[in-house]
Parts: C-alpha cells; sequence; structure tokens
C-alpha cells in the first residue's frame, strides 16, 4: 500500500545497498500525492571527506536539464498572457536574426518540443567558473548552430533551444531570466531553497552537495552552466515537492497559482510525436508512460549529477530523485523509479498474437541508424560514429544494441505494423519515413530519433577504414627504425634514388602526423567527458587548430604516397612486396583523407 511509512521501508531497503554497488555518494528522493509531500529523505552524504549527511530540506542539488521545465512553464506564463505567440517567428522576440534554410520559420512551439532543427553544439555549454559567464544574449548570438533540419519535423534535442527560450522569456518580460524565474514561479511555489544563479547566494552555499565521478574519488568543484535556462538550477529535494504539486494541481500550489488550469493541463498534453503508438512531447515536458499509467517528467544531468522527475498525472503522484555522483554500472534513477512503480504499479504487458508480416518487417527495418542529435558540420560530427545496430532475428525478432539489466541485447517483438515491443519488458521501437522516404526510428524517448545510414556515414565501414589508415601508418614507422637496423648490420646503402628517398622521408613524416592527430584527438575529448566539460570551450581553439595541421599534414600524404607508389613500380630494383606495401600506403592515405573530409574534422571554423 502506497504509505510513507511503507515508502520508507522500501527504500530503506533499496537505496542504501544501490549506493554501495554503484559507488555514489548520496542520494534525495521526494514523492508527493494528492497535493501533499507524501515522503522525502536523503541517503548517504553530500560531503563524503567530512561525512555530511544528504538531506531532503538543506541539501542542494544540481537537477540538470529539469530546470528546463522551469523555463517551459515561463514560457507558457508568457503565453497564458498574450505575450508569446507559440507559432510566431521567435525572430520577432529577438534582437539578432535566426536564418530560414529550410524555408520555414523557427517558432516556440518548435523549441518546446525540440524540433528547431538545430543541429547539436555542445562548446562553451559549460564555464570553467560563474566570472567566465557571459551574458545570455552574448551567449545564443555566438553559438548559434546551423539547421540541419526543416523546422518541426525532427525530435534533435536541444539545450540551445530551452537557452533561446530563456533569452526570450527576458527579452519579453524585460526581466533578467532568473529574476524572473524568482519572482514568478519560485516565490509563489515557497521554494526558497532552489535557484538558477552560479555562483550559489551566500545563504545557499552551505548547503550545496558536493559532486563526484564516484564516491570514492575526490569530490569535483561546483559545475557552472553557461546555456543556463537549459540547466543549472540547485533546489533541494523539499523544494522540487513544491514544484511537482503545483503541475499536479494544475498551477497551484498551497494557494498560490503560476499557471491558469486551462494553461497547465494544455502545458502536459501531446503536442508532438512521430508515431502516435509512442510517447510524445509535451509542452516541454515529455511523456514517458510506463505499467499502463500515462506520465510526463524530465531528467536532468551534469557531469556529476544526474536527476529524474516523474508526473503521474492521473494519480495525482510525483517522484524525484537526484544522485550526486556519476557512479559505475546500472542507472540509478532508473531502478529506483522502475522499483517503486513495480511495487506499487504492478503490470503486466498485454499478450500480442504474432503478425503475418513480423519476418519480412524485422528484415526491412535491419540496419545501421544515426542519431538525430549530432552535429553535421563541426568537429564533433565524429561523433555521429556512434551509431545503433538493428538486426532481424530467425524468430521474427527484432534485437538492437540497447541492453537489458542483465547485459543482453534487447529482443523487440512486431505487436503492430511496423511497432515493436520488447519481449518481456515495455520498451517500445517503431519505424516510420522522414518526409525525404528515408527510415527512421522512434523509441520511447519523443526527443530525439535515429535514421538510417547509408554506407557514406556507416559507422562500422568509417571506422574499419581509419584502422586500416592507422594500422598501415603504425607498420609503416615501426619498419622505419627495423631497416635502419637491418642496414647497418648487413653495411648495406639503400640502392634508391635521392628523389624517391625523399618521398619516402615525407611518407613517414604524414604517417606520424597521420597517427598524433587521431590520438591526440581522441584523448582531447575522452577527457573531458570524463572529467572536465569545460576543456571544450574557446581556449582549446589554439589545441585543436595545431591538431588540424597535424591533420592536413596527413592528408598531404595522399597525393605524395600516388608519386611513391607509382615510382615504386617503375623502379624495377624494388622487391615486388615493397610494390605492394605502398600500394597500401596509398590506400591508407585516401581512407585517413576520406574519413576526415567525411567528419569535417579538418573545419578550421571550429564552431562545435
Amino acid at each position: 500500500m502506497l504509505t510513507a511509512q511503507d515508502v520508507e521501508t522500501f527504500f530503506d531497503g533499496m537505496i542504501p545497498l544501490q549506493l554501495r554497488q554503484h559507488d555514489i555518494a548520496g542520494t534525495v528522493i521526494s514523492v508527493v500525492k494528492d497535493g501533499k509531500l507524501l515522503f522525502s529523505k536523503g541517503y548517504g552524504y553530500s560531503d563524503v571527506k567530512r561525512r555530511t549527511p544528504v538531506t531532503s530540506d538543506a541539501t542542494l542539488f544540481r537537477i540538470g536539464s529539469t530546470s528546463k521545465t522551469f523555463t517551459w512553464t515561463a514560457v507558457m506564463q508568457l503565453v497564458e498572457q498574450g505575450k508569446i505567440d507559440l507559432d510566431r517567428d521567435v525572430n520577432a522576440y529577438l534582437d539578432f536574426q535566426i536564418p530560414a534554410p529550410f524555408g520555414k520559420p523557427v517558432t516556440m512551439r518548435n523549441l518546446l518540443t525540440h524540433t528547431p532543427g538545430f543541429e547539436q553544439p555542445v562548446k562553451d555549454m559549460m564555464a570553467r567558473n560563474s566570472a567566465s559567464l557571459v551574458p545570455l544574449g552574448t551567449y545564443v548570438k555566438t553559438h548559434l548552430p546551423l539547421e540541419i533540419y526543416a523546422p518541426g519535423t525532427t525530435p534533435s534535442y536541444s539545450n540551445y533551444g530551452a537557452t533561446l527560450a530563456g533569452y526570450i522569456v527576458e527579452r519579453v518580460s524585460g526581466v533578467p531570466f532568473n529574476e524572473y524565474i524568482r519572482k514568478n514561479i519560485l516565490q509563489p511555489l515557497g521554494m526558497t531553497r532552489a535557484t538558477f544563479d552560479q555562483p550559489l547566494p551566500n545563504d545557499l552555499k552551505p548547503m550545496m552537495s558536493q559532486g563526484y565521478g564516484l564516491a570514492s574519488q575526490p569530490a569535483k568543484t561546483f559545475e557552472v552552466v553557461q546555456a543556463w535556462p537549459a540547466g543549472s538550477i540547485s533546489a533541494t529535494a523539499d523544494a522540487m515537492s513544491h514544484y511537482m504539486i503545483a503541475h499536479l494541481q494544475d498551477g497551484e500550489y498551497n494557494g498560490a497559482r503560476i499557471l491558469k488550469p486551462e494553461t497547465a493541463r494544455l502545458m502536459h498534453s501531446r503536442l508532438f510525436g512521430i508515431s502516435p503508438s509512442l510517447n510524445a512531447m509535451a509542452y516541454g515536458f515529455y511523456e514517458e508512460s510506463s505499467n499502463g499509467h500515462r506520465i510526463i517528467g524530465h531528467g536532468g544531468d551534469t557531469q556529476w549529477f544526474h536527476s529524474d522527475m516523474h508526473l503521474m498525472l492521473d494519480d495525482h503522484l510525483g517522484f524525484f530523485i537526484s544522485s550526486n555522483s556519476a557512479g559505475k554500472g546500472a542507472d540509478l534513477r532508473s531502478v529506483v523509479w522502475d522499483g517503486f512503480l513495480d511495487r506499487y504499479y504492478p503490470y503486466t504487458p498485454p499478450a500480442t498474437p504474432a503478425l503475418p508480416t513480423a519476418l519480412s518487417d524485422a528484415r526491412s527495418v535491419a540496419g545501421t541508424y544515426i542519431s538525430s542529435r549530432r552535429s553535421e558540420t563541426g568537429i564533433t560530427a565524429v561523433f555521429g560514429l556512434l551509431q545503433e545496430d538493428v538486426r532481424a532475428n530467425a524468430d521474427s525478432t527484432i534485437s538492437s544494441d540497447e541492453r537489458d539489466a542483465a547485459g543482453n541485447p534487447k529482443r523487440f517483438r512486431e505487436i503492430a505494423p511496423l511497432v515493436f515491443r520488447e519481449v518481456n519488458g515495455q520498451s517500445h521501437l517503431a519505424f516510420t519515413e522522414d518526409e525525404h522516404g528515408a527510415l527512421v526510428m522512434s523509441d520511447d524517448h519523443p526527443f530525439i530519433v535515429s535514421q538510417r545510414v547509408g554506407l557514406q556515414k556507416n559507422g562500422h565501414v568509417n571506422i574499419g577504414m581509419l584502422l586500416f589508415a592507422l594500422s598501415i601508418f603504425v607498420l609503416t614507422l615501426l619498419s622505419w627504425p627495423v631497416a635502419v637496423l637491418l642496414r647497418k648490420h648487413y653495411n648495406a646503402a639503400p640502392a634508391l634514388s635521392t628523389g624517391y628517398r625523399r618521398l619516402q622521408w615525407f611518407i613517414r613524416v604524414a604517417s606520424l602526423a597521420g597517427v598524433l592527430f587521431v590520438a591526440l584527438f581522441a584523448i582531447k575529448f575522452v577527457t573531458a567527458l570524463q572529467s572536465d566539460l569545460t576543456a571544450l570551450s574557446s581556449s582549446s581553439d589554439p589545441y585543436f587548430h595545431v591538431l588540424q595541421a597535424l591533420g592536413f599534414l596527413g592528408v598531404l600524404g595522399l597525393p605524395v604516397a600516388a608519386l611513391y607508389s607509382v615510382g615504386s613500380w617503375r623502379t624495377r630494383t624494388l622487391w615486388v612486396w615493397t610494390k605492394v606495401w605502398n600500394t597500401l600506403l596509398l590506400l591508407a592515405f585516401a581512407a585517413y583523407a576520406a574519413f576526415l573530409l567525411n567528419w569535417h574534422l579538418l573545419n578550421v571554423n571550429l564552431s562545435y
């Protein structure tokens, strides 16, 4: 039974074990039901070194992108006041212009549903410290991403889009964004321990939890989000309970109203979805229905904090969880939330008869898919190599790269034409065609889709090309000292022309440049993603330009390798296997150059 005592017993038996298993310092939870706080409690430590316990009322957690729902709530406040039209070109509210390369303007409705068409920028999203923050207007003007999809067609989760919405709130209201949120949402809801401010106000600083990669590692510094309307709130779990109650009660909390009932209900309704069989975007919130219940919510991640907020509208229940560590292994948020649902809202998916077209449909959707949330023009386009394979199985199911709790690939069975449900689970995949007739895969996350790729962008092909090139480069470099030692041992001088030796020398230099470029590029991004996102900023531009010089030097190896290979075949004194190797070198440099150009790694613009 869903009572405060039973919920506490359930979480007390579950969460401490999860913290130990996943090396997480601390977690906080609040649950509201029928307009009241049902349960709130902290587990573990907000400061491991000082052994400071987490509390639900006096420990601040960074809630990441869950902050976006506050930005969208502010937008809807201005909509109900007639100050923002959801279908008007957002340029009407800005002091700069967003181009319309597809002949369609970006609207606020597009921003709310993550369909403005922007590619994914990451540069300067995080700042090194609060002193490094630039004004909101400066950021959105200098970091405008290109549109790679027509607005309103393709969901692609956009931090920039939410930040732009925050700037529009600031422009339309005439009040700085943070101040607007404080006066119109936080204060009416009594959320005195919640703020977008960076640095934190002096009265809240002592309450801030430390952030960790792992609880067993040293604490990290306070994360500063440059795109702050998209994810900078610091809040206690109790403060978040006020916010959840307000949305569950159609905009009202403890007599204070932040939205009209009709506006709140509109905000929570379906607005954009690729398939009617799957979850859809609401007005900033997204559907995440499960266990037979319609649920809306929003997750949030900084580098060290990981949060989720779920609203079961028809059941008048809200659930908030946040952890202060990245941890290891399974996603704690999902484990706890799924366990909660299964305990208090048990559900068995209905059996569905096999479709006669299941096997042919499975084969028709098999292939490799790339995420819509990507860059297509900057150096981070290379992350598009992180693709997903869909395979057709002999039993008419399909498998994806997604794993279940046991680490096995999930299998999906067709339950409607081109709609698949996880075998022994609730996850879904649906396949549709976009406006160009290309196959699109959607899952239970309505803010993103995956598109089937052709040969040019196929990750397996491209990674194979790169590995082939690097292998040839490395073996060429290793053969250099070996050849020197052999000639010295046998006191033999190379019977090669001066021109041929010069080409040979440049080939080795270009091979070294190619290996260094790939290695240093990978090290830079892996280090940034694992430990310091602020490294992906304008301060790193000189580093990337030096890397690009190395990359360009490697590409110059292609014409030289062509001369080298042709020249070797014309030289009768060379061993035939030397000529074959030189041909492989030519192919390696061709593969290397194609890879760099295909993924825009030599784009000197460095807008990524």
